[in-house]
């Protein structure tokens, strides 16, 4: 079938300055138009709000079960995953582990993320001078995320690193994603290794998923990818919005004044952040078949690439898009994705997020950043890696 050509552009996204500095390439993308050809990745961007919404609402069209990465060493590797399925096998996967994450579920975990929180917020507030992320950002959830999957106590040091590699090997071939081949690897074999000798603590997801093994509604070989997929996502993207949201409240202490005298906008102040300062970059789908979209004809077997932190601002979408406002409306934000894909763990970073939140506003007249904050090198996951902070304490 004939089809019309994209705007075309040259420029690397996943180069250490565009991940670094993303926000004017994305700028530059949705200038060129609803759909752009990536001459370097071979792929269709998607930059602008609209189409990347519409992308992920046609999952029959956009389908994931052929990779969401650029290159085909992942896309093999993901493989038997939730974020590398479609359809009804994408639906089982989910299901195996969607009663943990529940709004019902999640309630039941809310007692123990709030007194993780305060415990998290009291030391920091205490010391007054913190690492952002190592002190509040990662503590949270690094105490929380591994004791819901399961993890035994041995190797949890190294969960971090290797949940970011799993991002990162999403990416086109770089160095970011040839230096993440080894300890994606060594993660998938420590999940084999604790699937195979049943390590995972009893009550968790991990439980479940080997209970579901026995019970021959999972393939045994199905099991470490699941362990490995709820992992990285709850922990990464948690980090990232906690981290951005001390940024920007940081930066913005008039918005850190107004959430202080009325806490009734912590809902919207989450979305923001997210909004703002996206966790996830963006991830790709490949066309099922011959589609149109904004005008623009794409061939099947294109590989499209849905870019979700540029879509959170675009100005055909958003009004003064660049400006961290926390009485805005922004609960349509993609930051999450959006749909079928959508993030299955979002339920609960949101109430981690809150809880952090909660007890800063408690405790916390100001956020001061007391030097320069410098951003991790990811293909995929943007966050902060050192947020310099005081925390100044309410009187």
């Amino acid at each position: 079938m004939p089809y019309r050509p994209a705007p075309t552009d040259s420029g690397n996204l996943y180069s250490r300055s565009a991940i670094l500095h993303p926000y004017p390439h994305y700028e530059r993308l949705r200038s060129l138009g609803p759909v752009v050809w990536l001459q370097r990745h071979k792929a269709y961007a998607l930059p602008r709000y609209a189409e990347c919404k519409a992308a992920l609402l046609d999952d029959t069209t956009f389908v994931s079960g052929r990779g969401v990465g650029l290159n085909p060493i992942s896309n093999r590797f993901s493989r038997g995953t939730t974020l590398n399925s479609d359809g009804a096998e994408h639906a089982e996967r989910r299901n195996l582990v969607a009663h943990r994450l529940t709004p019902r579920a999640l309630r039941t975990l809310q007692e123990q993320v709030d007194e993780q929180a305060e415990l998290v917020v009291t030391d920091a507030v205490e010391r007054r001078h913190v690492d952002g992320v190592e002190d509040l950002a990662m503590a949270l959830p690094m105490s929380i995320v591994p004791d819901l999957i399961g993890w035994p106590e041995e190797g949890r040091d190294r969960l971090l690193a290797w949940g970011a590699a799993t991002f990162d090997a999403l990416g086109p071939i770089n160095g970011q994603s040839v230096r993440s081949i080894q300890p994606t690897l060594q993660m998938l074999h420590y999940a084999r290794t604790v699937a195979k000798r049943r390590t995972l603590q009893e009550g968790s997801l991990g439980a479940d998923l080997l209970k579901a093994v026995d019970e021959g509604r999972l393939d045994p070989s199905g099991c470490p990818k699941l362990l490995v997929d709820y992992l990285a996502p709850s922990i990464d993207t948690t980090l990232s919005a906690i981290a951005s949201a001390l940024y920007l409240f940081a930066q913005h202490p008039d918005q850190w004044d107004a959430l202080r005298a009325d806490r009734g906008l912590l809902s919207n102040a989450i979305n923001e952040v997210v909004r703002l300062e996206s966790p996830l970059r963006a991830f790709g789908r490949q066309l099922a078949a011959d589609t149109s979209l904004a005008g623009t004809d794409l061939p099947a077997g294109s590989r499209v690439l849905i870019m979700y932190a540029s879509a959170n601002r675009d100005e055909s979408a958003w009004d003064d898009p660049t400006t961290f406002d926390i009485r805005r409306d922004a609960s349509h934000q993609l930051g999450f994705g959006h749909g079928t894909h959508g993030c299955a763990g979002q339920g609960l970073a949101r109430l981690e997020i809150r809880s952090v939140l909660s007890h800063l506003l408690d405790r916390v007249e100001l956020i001061r950043l007391t030097g320069e904050p410098t951003w991790a090198v990811n293909n995929i996951i943007h966050r902060l890696e050192h947020l310099p902070l005081e925390l100044i304490p309410a009187r």
